[in-house]
């Protein structure tokens, strides 16, 4: 193996104007990690947003970075104490934000984050899976407890989160209201909604006939107003979640509703069941786009253009 490898780079924080496509050096497996060869790695448009993409946990600078958290790909390599894989295992996984990322020819990972990638589908739809897919689930299962029987209201539908939040509420025996835009609403409904909401002039939320009080579960991917106008739409005693920004506490004491706001954390055992749910065809990959890592950077200015609902994708050859 060569010493160095391309990668997709930023040495200023910034946006997509930083990204340069460039050599790196691999990086080396430390105690208890893999090195992965990426196949394929999905992006999250707000993450060149983020603290964390660009700082060590207490605040220190780390540029040069490279992007994209959520990997699918062949273990090359284990550091010593790397338990639980093996060289040539085809793997998938959540990368800690203050870590570098994925949007590279390797990346090393902490073997207890890894777990084996669904065999049923193909490296760029497994790798739409770890931060998505796991985020909704840890939502809906970990936070919210979702029972079945219960009435779950999913804040943007068609998005990166909001696309598998649809499909496991579904899957976990909900009752299942989504909002998008007009134009998402068969594809919302074609994930497992059972009721389809566009906003309309003046009705930022599209709430117009929906009754206040009528979820047991609410989780908000989007924020601002449509968190805002989320607190009313949970009933006492039921569940917000919110993945934006932390609830008013106010709010959610005046209504009675139990108001909450969390950040993924890797979790191989959870991936696992996602992976699980995936080869028994009950959960479906969302993949919105596709590009070369060559084109990382296209990648992620694609954020202000026009693009099918899902994760964009990077692909490494």
């Amino acid at each position: 193996m060569s010493d160095t490898m391309m990668a997709l780079r930023a040495h200023a924080r910034g946006g997509p104007e930083q990204l340069v496509y460039e050599a790196a050096p691999v990086p080396a497996p430390g105690p208890g990690e893999a090195l992965v060869a990426v196949h394929a790695a999905a992006i999250t448009f707000a993450e060149l947003s983020w603290d964390l993409s660009w700082t060590t946990r207490d605040g220190r600078d780390r540029t040069p970075v490279i992007p994209s958290h959520e990997v699918s790909g062949t273990v090359a390599g284990l550091g010593p104490g790397a338990e639980g894989l093996t060289v040539g295992a085809e793997v998938y996984g959540l990368i800690d934000f203050d870590r570098d990322g994925a949007a590279a020819e390797y990346v090393t990972v902490p073997a207890a984050h890894l777990a084996a990638r669904p065999r049923s589908v193909s490296d760029e739809e497994a790798a739409t899976l770890p931060l998505a897919a796991l985020t909704a689930w840890q939502a809906l299962v970990d936070h919210a407890a979702l029972q079945p029987g219960e009435r779950v209201l999913v804040q943007g539908g068609a998005g990166g989160v909001g696309s598998y939040a649809v499909q496991l509420a579904a899957i976990l025996g909900g009752t299942v209201t989504a909002t998008g835009v007009a134009r998402q609403r068969d594809f919302v409904l074609g994930l497992g909604a059972t009721t389809f909401l566009a906003p309309g002039a003046g009705n930022t939320a599209g709430y117009k006939a929906v009754a206040p009080g009528g979820f047991d579960v609410v989780l908000d991917t989007i924020g601002g107003a449509v968190l805002d106008a989320s607190y009313e739409l949970t009933r006492r005693g039921g569940r917000l979640v919110t993945l934006s920004a932390p609830p008013s506490a106010d709010k959610a004491a005046a209504l009675g509703v139990h108001a909450m706001f969390f950040v993924v954390t890797p979790d191989a055992a959870e991936l696992a069941k996602l992976a699980g749910l995936v080869d028994e065809g009950r959960l479906r990959p969302v993949v919105s786009q596709v590009f070369p890592l060559r084109d990382g950077r296209q990648a992620f200015e694609s954020a202000t253009k026009p693009h099918p609902p899902g994760k964009t994708v990077l692909t490494v050859p």
